[in-house]
């Protein structure tokens, strides 16, 4: 059973078209990953499901329902997890995630009980009394998920949940999906950290200028790209680093420089390796390790859209 059916969505802002007739399937107990880059149409995309967002032409269903018909229906089915955290400083812990389980349309005994219940969750039972002023990223990153977990739904929109937090926050909310995901939540999951994507998702969808460019597996979104090679070379300084250059040699076809790391994607066919080392020599870049890597979803996805999820 799909969960999520979009068809033919579309969505304009005046002359600019930012879902481009898009069609996608959701199944029942995925966790699936939407990735796109900035101005991709992937926010836009969630919005229109979450019914923040009209459609300019096209349907979605939800668990068989047209949600423009049965708005409710959707709402009390649907939780969402924005990047940007909705939650209140002022109000307590249980008095934020009772708020919004109660425009679920929970109310009395099942509406304490559901607020408990999400706040043990997510780890956060002692905090009950507490200010989300005072609390840790994480905490206030894990309070948001408890707000929109309360009422149960079906269907669990997750957009960046774990930007910008430490380590052990990160690793409590990535264990949190999988076990939400056990309990009978399909999950849709966004993140610029391509390793959770690949680590939590059975199917990923990438979106660009609108439309769905691939769709599958992570594995089989990898065997898209068996023409590609990714050649990283660490080195000791970035600062005579010249990217240009290395982009305008024979086979390269994308550069970045992450962490004393110069990730070169290129054409499998051409054996380029000297060619580059050689530009490096020239502009006086020492080196201290080259490797070859296996293709992974960040280099499906610069493959795919030739540019980086924040660009």
């Amino acid at each position: 059973m799909n969960v999520l059916e979009i068809r033919n969505l579309t969505k304009k802002f005046d002359d600019f078209i930012a879902v481009d007739n898009m069609n996608l399937s959701v199944r029942e107990g995925e966790i699936f990953g939407f990735l796109g880059a900035n101005g991709a149409g992937k926010s836009t995309t969630i919005n229109m499901v979450s019914s923040l967002l009209r459609t300019t032409k096209g349907e979605i269903e939800l668990l068989g329902r047209n949600i423009a018909k049965h708005p409710k229906f959707a709402k009390s089915n649907i939780g969402i997890v924005p990047q940007d955290l909705a939650i209140y400083e002022e109000m307590t812990a249980y008095e934020n995630v009772s708020f919004f389980a109660g425009l679920y349309g929970l109310r009395g005994s099942e509406l304490k009980e559901r607020t408990i219940e999400a706040l043990d969750f997510v780890g956060l039972g002692d905090k009950h009394k507490s200010l989300p002023k005072n609390f840790s990223g994480g905490m206030k990153r894990r309070l948001n998920i408890a707000c929109a977990i309360a009422h149960r739904p079906k269907l669990i929109i997750m957009d960046e949940p774990t930007v910008g937090i430490d380590p052990q926050s990160r690793n409590y909310i990535l264990n949190s999906v999988r076990k939400l995901n056990r309990m009978g939540c399909t999950i849709i999951y966004t993140s610029h950290y391509m390793e959770e994507v690949e680590e939590l998702c059975t199917r990923i969808a990438i979106v660009d200028h609108g439309k769905i460019i691939a769709e599958g597996s992570k594995e089989q979104l990898k065997s898209i790209i068996t023409d590609t090679k990714e050649i990283w070379i660490a080195v000791k300084s970035e600062g005579a680093v010249d990217l240009e250059s290395l982009k305008r040699l024979q086979g390269v076809t994308a550069v970045r420089l992450e962490d004393q790391t110069i990730k070169i994607n290129s054409k499998a066919e051409i054996n380029n390796l000297n060619w580059i080392i050689q530009q490096l020599i020239k502009d006086q870049v020492e080196i201290r390790s080259v490797e070859e890597q296996a293709p992974n979803l960040e280099t499906v996805f610069l493959t795919l859209t030739g540019r980086n999820l924040r660009d």
